[in-house]
């Protein structure tokens, strides 16, 4: 399987509330997007997104539903049912699963100054668990699985759709023998023999990464 590859760049600026985004993943199991890809495994959703100055997304319920947020520059304070009051700076990441009984949540940027976060949904593998919380601080030169792994675990949400993310520095390598989807949040490097560069989703088989920038921060969403 060749490489695909769809640039940020080339994809319409949405966004609601106090936030503007651009939507590179929105399943046809979610309602799908014209613009955008179907994801892989249970990863349904993608968008990498800006805050305006003091912009917040405004309180809103989920249910049956994984959010995954990484925030990439600024920071957040989080409100909701789940960790209510908890912030999330630049390089740290949050997991929330709704369950059966939902939860609520409202992200906003306390700062005057706009902030940038990914946002990643996953669908729950059973229905009718209970909601829960899981938060992340993201290592120098190797991925962190932020999401997926044994239901028994409990270091993160259980999914056979594995999220891993985190920050590279210059010739870190990372390998991946299957099928991902790899977004690349900053910096840039060779994948599959092919230059990449912030904004760049690409979609291929038995990753192959090399970071050429001392500040590269990689998404990679495999299948175990």
């Amino acid at each position: 399987m060749s490489l695909q590859i769809l640039q940020k760049k080339d994809l319409p600026l949405g966004g609601f509330a106090g936030l503007k985004e651009h939507r590179l993943i929105v399943d046809k199991k979610i309602g799908g997007s014209d613009n955008s890809w179907n994801g892989i495994g249970n990863f349904v959703y993608l968008a990498d997104a800006q805050f305006m100055p003091n912009g917040e997304t405004g309180l809103h319920s989920h249910k049956e539903i994984d959010v995954i947020s990484v925030m990439i520059d600024g920071r957040i304070i989080h409100e909701g049912s789940l960790e209510h009051g908890k912030s999330m700076m630049a390089n740290q990441a949050q997991a929330q699963r709704a369950g059966s009984e939902g939860f609520q949540h409202n992200e906003i940027n306390p700062d005057n100054s706009e902030n940038r976060m990914l946002q990643l949904w996953a669908l729950p593998e059973k229905l009718g668990g209970s909601a829960q919380y899981k938060f992340y601080n993201l290592e120098n030169d190797k991925l962190t699985t932020i999401y997926g792994g044994e239901k028994n675990q409990e270091t993160t949400l259980d999914n056979h759709t594995i999220i891993e993310t985190g920050l590279l520095g210059k010739g870190k390598n990372i390998i991946r023998d299957r099928g991902f989807i790899a977004y690349v949040v900053k910096g840039g490097g060779s994948l599959n023999n092919t230059h990449v560069v912030e904004g760049d989703l690409v979609r291929g088989e038995n990753l192959n990464f090399l970071s050429e920038y001392n500040d590269t921060m990689l998404v990679v969403v495999t299948i175990e």
